[in-house]
This record gives C-alpha cells, sequence and structure tokens, in this order.
C-alpha cells in the first residue's frame, strides 16, 4: 500500500486523453493540450506541448520536444505566465520538470502566447487536430518542415 502511494506522488503528468490543438510553428510547432484545461477565475491553466525538429538532440539524446503548464488571465490585458517545462524524450519519457520564474507578460497579437490564450479562452471553438503525443509530433514536424 506505502509503495503504491509513493508511486503515485512520483508520476509525472497522466498520458491522454489529448485534445491537441496547433497554435503554429516557428522556431518549435506549439500545440495546446485542451484536455489539460483547468479553469481558475478568469482565467486557469492549461499545458502546451512544443514539438521540435527531427534529430534534435540535447547533451547526446533525442527529443520529441517538450511540455509546460501556462496560467493565463482572459481579462482585457490578457497576460500568461510559463510555470515550468519538461522534456520529452524520443518515445515518450517526460521529465523532470524545471520551474520558469519569469514574470507572466502581456500576450501581443502575432505571438505563441497569443494564440495561446485565444486558444484557452475559447476552446469550444477550436477542433482536436491530435490526440496523442506521437500524432502531434508528426504533425508538428510536418508542420516546422512546411515553414523552411
Amino acid at each position: 500500500m506505502i509503495l503504491n502511494l509513493l508511486s503515485l506522488l512520483t508520476l509525472s503528468e497522466p498520458e491522454g486523453p489529448h485534445r491537441f490543438v496547433f497554435l503554429g510553428a516557428g522556431r518549435f510547432a506549439q500545440y495546446a493540450d485542451l484536455a489539460s484545461l483547468q479553469p481558475e477565475g478568469d482565467g486557469g491553466r492549461i499545458r502546451v506541448f512544443q514539438v521540435v525538429e527531427p534529430d534534435f538532440r540535447a547533451g547526446g539524446t533525442p527529443y520529441w520536444g517538450g511540455w509546460s503548464w501556462w496560467r493565463f488571465d482572459c481579462g482585457p490585458r490578457g497576460h500568461v505566465d510559463r510555470l515550468d517545462f519538461a522534456g520529452v524524450r524520443e518515445g515518450g519519457e517526460e521529465g523532470p520538470s524545471t520551474r520558469d520564474d519569469a514574470p507572466s507578460y502581456e500576450a501581443v497579437q502575432g505571438g505563441d502566447a497569443f494564440e495561446l490564450l485565444v486558444a484557452a479562452c475559447n476552446p469550444n471553438e477550436f477542433d482536436t487536430d491530435a490526440t496523442t503525443v506521437e500524432e502531434a509530433v508528426r504533425q508538428g514536424r510536418a508542420n516546422l518542415a512546411a515553414t523552411d
């Protein structure tokens, strides 16, 4: 029983089902996971998956990308705050998570944060683009290749 409780405490975020919405591609392809949306007041929290190009490596390890939790405010000033980052190795292994202590900032139209804010504040207006991390990686890499 104690071992089961300890294993629950050390698990990373639960895997799926996801509701990925493509936010855009630049240096990375960004997907908001609307299934992770946690409303709080005029905003909430949401998880975003960032897809990297094929053959991306850090310290010799191949990566698919990484997850970040974001806090957002749907009010008139539209602030966002990236709370952390956890790399996702090729194959799907996640973590560890690293806190992001940068202050919140206003999401400016045309930027990735603005696209995140629009999706997070209007989740019912978006169709699902992918339902698994693997599918998001395939689509994200295709979108990255199209921007080259």
